[in-house]
């Protein structure tokens, strides 16, 4: 497959670019089986500065559309800490204390914190990816996101972003695809 361009991102084959992924998400991509070939899965250097998604999508030429924030929510339910995380659009939030708290029957859910985030995934704050999580965590995906051809996510690195059809996201081993997971939000809060 040949390199793909979004906005300005120029892209490889992520497997050809081990050193612009996370330790896990070069494991989970060494052992990728689903439908969507894993050469499929691009990835881009960036300037790691410009990982948040606002400035990525302004400084690259990438639209909120199509770029996805990986975000770890936790939540307790009779003494036990769950987690699990979503991928919703950059121009959208997670619903975390309605859709999100009900898929992890939990009591009240949040975003992780990020020293927790960072050590339980083996990632990057601001690089964090839904590829190559831990495997005991659902991957609750936006189902708008799912019939992008190409989606823009984090490579477990600051310094690169992967970039995928949304159907790969919806094939990862604990996926559920989630209508209504992401909240619109407005142009200025979309981060």
């Amino acid at each position: 497959m040949m390199a793909a361009v979004l906005g300005t991102l120029v892209t490889e084959v992520a497997l050809d670019r081990p050193d612009l992924l996370a330790e896990p998400v070069r494991s989970a991509l060494a052992s990728w089986d689903q439908a969507v070939p894993v050469s499929s899965v691009l990835v881009a250097p960036i300037d790691p500065e410009l990982a948040d998604t606002a400035a990525f999508c302004d400084a690259y030429g990438v639209g909120r559309d199509v770029s996805a924030n990986c975000v770890v929510v936790s939540g307790k339910r009779e003494g036990e800490l769950r987690y699990a995380a979503c991928v919703v659009l950059a121009t959208t939030r997670a619903d975390v204390n309605g859709t999100v708290r009900k898929l992890m029957d939990v009591r009240k859910a949040s975003f992780a914190p990020m020293a927790e985030a960072v050590s339980l995934t083996g990632m990057e704050y601001g690089g964090i990816t839904p590829i190559g999580l831990p495997p005991q965590w659902p991957v609750y995906v936006d189902a708008a996101i799912v019939d992008l051809p190409a989606v823009v996510v984090g490579s477990g690195i600051r310094g690169s972003k992967v970039v995928l059809p949304g159907a790969a996201l919806a094939g990862l081993p604990t996926a559920q695809v989630i209508t209504g997971l992401g909240i619109p939000v407005s142009p200025a809060g979309a981060a």
